[in-house]
């Protein structure tokens, strides 16, 4: 039975103790909040040395290779061909197919 009241006492104990560190910890931001910081001056830096600007890089100029002509090949004229006639295929008309009527019911 005494086992059953620490199992309490300690589940009471952490809850407490959980309860006051948010509370450390809020506090603690309100106080980071209130804080003013100091403005301090701003350091002057010294002047850089100019830096000496590179001549233009000149490059020497490719002449563009000229590729000779070839000469254009000519081909025979093919002669055109014939291309027989094909006959389209007549197909039988077919009668329409009667369809019979269904009889109603009364």
């Amino acid at each position: 039975m005494s086992y059953h009241q620490n199992q309490s006492f300690f589940l009471l104990l952490l809850v407490t103790l959980s309860i006051t560190n948010c509370y450390v910890i809020q506090a603690e931001a309100r106080h980071l909040l209130e804080v003013t910081i100091p403005k301090l001056p701003k350091p002057e830096l010294p002047q850089l040395p100019e830096v000496p600007t590179l001549p233009k890089l000149e490059f020497p100029e490719i002449p563009k290779l000229e590729l000779p002509t070839l000469p254009k090949a000519e081909l025979p004229t093919l002669p055109k061909l014939k291309i027989p006639v094909i006959p389209k295929p007549e197909l039988p008309t077919l009668p329409k197919p009667e369809i019979p009527q269904v009889p109603k019911k009364p």
